[in-house]
């Protein structure tokens, strides 16, 4: 949050600079910049998710979390990539049937949807930018939802019904 504070003001700060045409690209390139670095999670900031997958590999992911509406709102949104081992563990209030959509999402990405009791109950991939209905819904209640590179599931054989240990 503290680097989402520090990219607005290096917006605000370049927006109020007074410089010509050539300082607003200036400007536009630090914020896009800003933008990014206020994106990225830094690593001690990442937790290791666990998912024992069907054929009893142990399968770990570095994950960022995302707990508040603002951070699922923009989810994985404007990333031009997500490294090979990471992925955003979404983590709702309650178990229901979840809907995601990829608006703004450059990267094509896999999601597990995770039942309360830590229960992968459906997986599915999802398509970069594709914000048209439906939405990918899961196909039973979920209170967490686990993005991650497309195909990420599939290379590890992990499947519907693996277990997953919650690093909350």
């Amino acid at each position: 949050m503290k680097a989402l504070k520090v990219a607005v003001f290096v917006l605000l700060l370049a927006g109020c600079s007074g410089t010509g045409q050539g300082g607003e690209q200036e400007a536009s390139q630090a914020g896009a910049q800003a933008s990014e670095s206020a994106a990225a999670t830094t690593e001690s900031e990442l937790r290791t998710l666990s998912i024992r997958a069907s054929g009893g590999e142990v399968v770990e992911v570095r994950v960022e979390i995302a707990d508040e509406p603002d951070e699922q709102a923009k989810g994985l949104m404007d990333r031009t990539a997500l490294g090979e081992e990471r992925g955003m563990l979404f983590v709702f209030p309650s178990a229901e049937i979840r809907s995601f959509w990829m608006k703004n999402t450059l990267i094509p990405l896999s999601i597990a949807y995770i039942s309360a009791k830590g229960r992968i109950v459906d997986i599915q991939d999802m398509k970069a930018l594709d914000d048209d209905p439906p939405h990918y819904v899961s196909a039973e209640p979920a209170q967490y939802a686990l993005e991650v590179n497309e195909g990420f599931f599939d290379e590890r054989g992990v499947e519907v019904g693996d277990r997953v240990s919650l690093p909350l």
